[in-house]
């Protein structure tokens, strides 16, 4: 496990979603809740890349490639959350936030900034686990000729 593989591509999912999420902010269209959702093909790109690397590199053990998997997903959703508190932070704090599409993590109520991170660190650890236990069956029995 190349530990500068797993950060190249944690970065790279940070630029990724970084840019994803400002075009959509310049657009005006931050607050429609189905484009929030399709970071996640962002992730499962780049989380691929990383699995189908070390398969391509002769490591092709479970254990191996599902910690690189979690381990670049995990880089990116960290980065990219501290990115957004820095964003929100720039952009005016809990007053920003209020902009922010409610319905996306919130049923209700007024979350500060703070605990919208937090939430969005759970969904975004949860989905990493997710989305690399997904990308492991898919390669788990994958021939080796392939490569």
């Amino acid at each position: 496990m190349s530990l500068s593989r797993e950060l190249n591509n944690g970065i790279m999912i940070f630029i990724g979603i970084g840019v994803y999420f400002l075009s959509m902010e310049l657009l005006g269209l931050s607050d429609v809740f189905i484009l929030r959702l399709l970071n996640i093909f962002i992730v499962v790109f780049f989380v691929n890349k990383v699995i189908k690397s070390n398969y391509k590199d002769g490591r092709i053990e479970y254990l191996d490639n599902l910690i690189s998997g979690t381990l670049t997903s995990l880089i990116g959703v960290a980065l990219s959350v501290a990115g957004l508190l820095a964003y929100i932070s720039f952009k005016g704090g809990n007053e920003y936030l209020s902009h922010l599409s409610k319905n996306f993590l919130f049923g209700g109520g007024e979350p500060s900034m703070y605990q919208y991170c937090l939430g969005l660190l759970f969904e975004g650890i949860a989905s990493s686990i997710i989305i690399t236990f997904t990308l492991m069956q898919y390669w788990k029995d994958r021939p080796l000729k392939h490569f």
